[in-house]
């Protein structure tokens, strides 16, 4: 196994203790509407986001993010399953499958898929206010980078920006503003809320931002790709959506090719942003190139 894989398979391991730690349990009345959040959210996954978290804070002090902490990687989760949920849905994306599962909505009802995702979206901010080892202002901005990148200048925004955006013609910057905010915005937050965390100073917090940018439009312009190269199977869930619901996407304005090559560019620019760090980056840097070489 590669360093970067015994890194993101102990990273994920810690994040599902955490939310095995901070989950309710499937019991009394709300029994119903806790098993559907608990379905969306232990449904597998690579948990990029909240490794993100953990990955910065590391780079920032040299040292793993302490168990108090991890309130932080763990709401992060909650808010992207909660996105995921909601972009499932019939009004939405309309998906009937999400990591090779029934989707939330498809096992639970319309009603309870919405439901699951406002509570998981809550719960964040309940595990972000609850008491941790970090000063109070510090956690105070913590939560207001998230909350600013989870609503209406951040993802929230991108969502309805894409969904505007459908069956028309839009330019290069418009289509980097979409993914900047739909998906950029809380892989940057991820990475500044663990910044801040670790006590960064500004030159360090304006290289994770940098690096954050960066990974977060590959990100998006690689689940482009797949969406196009790969299968229902490989990716478990639909491939080809994008293109039959006419959605502004890197491939279909600038070709595979040109797509592929805005990608690599991403990535460059963010390992170039770890050269302040003086090679405690690596990781950040391991975790720009697997963004563009995943398969699902």
């Amino acid at each position: 196994m590669s360093e970067l894989a015994e890194y993101l398979k102990a990273g994920r391991e810690r994040v599902e203790a955490g939310l095995e730690k901070y989950l309710p349990g499937c019991g009394g009345p709300l029994a119903g509407h806790v098993e559907s959040m608990r379905y969306s959210l232990l449904a597998g996954g690579k948990r990029v986001r909240p490794v993100l978290v953990m990955a910065a804070y590391e780079t920032v002090t040299g040292d793993p993010m302490p168990d108090g902490l991890m309130p932080v990687p763990v709401a992060i989760e909650c808010i992207h399953t909660y996105s995921l949920i909601h972009d499932d849905l019939p009004a939405m994306d309309d998906d009937e499958l999400r990591r090779g599962m029934p989707t939330n909505h498809i096992r639970f009802g319309e009603a309870e898929a919405i439901l699951a995702g406002d509570g998981l979206l809550t719960f964040a901010f309940e595990l972000l206010s609850r008491p941790m080892p970090v000063d109070p202002a510090d956690q105070l901005r913590i939560t207001n980078i998230i909350a600013r990148a989870a609503g209406s200048n951040g993802m929230v925004g991108g969502q309805c920006l894409d969904i505007a955006a459908e069956g028309t013609e839009v330019n290069l910057d418009t289509l980097e503003l979409i993914h900047g905010l739909k998906t950029g915005a809380l892989i940057t937050a991820s990475l500044q809320a663990g910044a801040v965390a670790a006590g960064a100073t500004p030159e360090q917090f304006a290289a994770i931002t940098s690096y954050g940018r960066a990974i977060g439009l590959a990100f998006q312009i690689a689940d482009d790709l797949l969406n196009v190269e790969s299968t229902p199977e490989v990716l478990g869930k639909a491939a080809g959506s994008d293109a039959e619901r006419g959605k502004a996407t890197y491939p279909a304005l600038l070709g595979l090719d040109e797509a592929k090559k805005k990608a690599r560019g991403c990535v460059e620019e963010a390992v170039a942003a770890m050269g302040v760090f003086s090679g405690r980056g690596r990781m950040l840097e391991l975790l720009a190139a697997y963004i563009i070489e995943r398969k699902n």
